[in-house]
């Protein structure tokens, strides 16, 4: 038996492999793509660190294929399946709308028909959401239960999509999904296109950078490994099927104060280039915890000021790693 990981050679992806490994003897295969929305080189790194793993085997391959799903379901008997593999990036969804249907709608669907059709029972499908979905309206702090907001970007649409899916799969066919909605997830080896890269890259290269607004836009920013717990917690846990989650830090955080952080860990001056507010940036974005706390046992372990510090002493390794190649 083991336990499938979609976009097992990403961020979150590799974090959780490693998580995993180390606290389990359970068997887990990463499937990933290796798609060019950023440097697939940076994936490969990671997919080479948990290959390096014992009992991790790495495929790479599309989720969006169904009957590859079949396949790779049935073949190494999977039992447990955390879907973190998606297109990712607000942003870019604004320009290709099209990419996020096709792999965070169509894929997670596949998805879902192949563990629906599997000839062996799975005992948890975690669909992993944003917490974009909860767009432009939602109460604050944003409530699991509670009304949502009109998604900003259609990343935030494709992610709310996806999760109507698995809570379907899970009400028509029994298929024991259970949501989660991961709040500005942050850790060594972030992704590229993320705004703390992009802020760190600048203010350590000594190059201006842009900030959209004035810095007040707040964001609940969580540490990777806080996130990986929890995924772990909602994948065993009992009576979470047909449950959304949200997993954050609850505390948010202005940008401008995370500049502000990242120019005294990183020893250098700031160079802001101010521009406009975009549309499809939320004003804030604020956990409730209260559900994922009485269900999941989730608690937030990492603050910002440590977690901050962790990932410029990463990035400034990584930086040097890269220069000298």
């Amino acid at each position: 038996m083991a336990i499938l990981i979609t976009g097992g050679a990403g961020f979150i992806g590799s974090h959780f492999a490693e998580l995993m490994h180390a606290t389990t003897d359970e068997q887990l295969i990463c499937l990933d793509n290796f798609n060019d929305y950023y440097d697939p080189r940076l994936k490969r790194a990671n997919a080479e660190t948990v290959a390096a793993l014992d009992r991790v085997t790495v495929i790479e391959g599309d989720f969006c294929d169904e009957s590859a799903n079949s396949q790779l379901i049935e073949k190494h008997d999977i039992r447990r399946i955390v879907h973190l593999g998606a297109y990712a990036g607000v942003r870019y969804s604004v320009q290709n709308p099209a990419i996020y249907e096709r792999s965070n709608v169509g894929g997670t669907l596949a998805l879902l028909e192949a563990a629906r059709k599997a000839p062996h029972s799975i005992d948890r499908v975690l669909v992993i959401s944003s917490s974009t979905v909860y767009g432009c309206g939602a109460d604050i702090p944003f409530c699991e239960d509670a009304p949502l907001g009109i998604p900003a970007s259609p990343y935030g649409a494709t992610k709310r999509a996806a999760e109507l899916l698995g809570l379907t799969y899970h009400q028509l066919h029994g298929l024991p999904v259970a949501c989660l909605r991961p709040f500005s997830v942050y850790g060594p080896r972030l992704r590229p296109d993320l705004a703390l890269t992009i802020f760190a890259d600048a203010i350590h290269n000594e190059r201006p950078f842009p900030l959209f607004g004035d810095g007040s836009i707040r964001r609940d920013f969580t540490h990777v490994s806080d996130i990986c717990s929890g995924l772990k917690s909602a994948l065993y846990a009992d009576n979470v099927a047909g449950e959304t989650f949200n997993l954050g830090h609850s505390e948010p955080i202005e940008m401008r104060r995370i500049i502000e952080m990242l120019a005294e860990y990183l020893g250098k001056e700031p160079q802001i280039e101010r521009r406009p507010e975009r549309p499809e940036d939320l004003p804030i974005t604020y956990a409730d915890l209260s559900k994922a706390q009485r269900l999941l046992g989730y608690e937030p372990q990492v603050p910002i000021t440590e977690g901050l510090r962790e990932f410029c002493q990463w990035f400034t390794q990584w930086h040097a790693g890269i220069a000298g190649c």
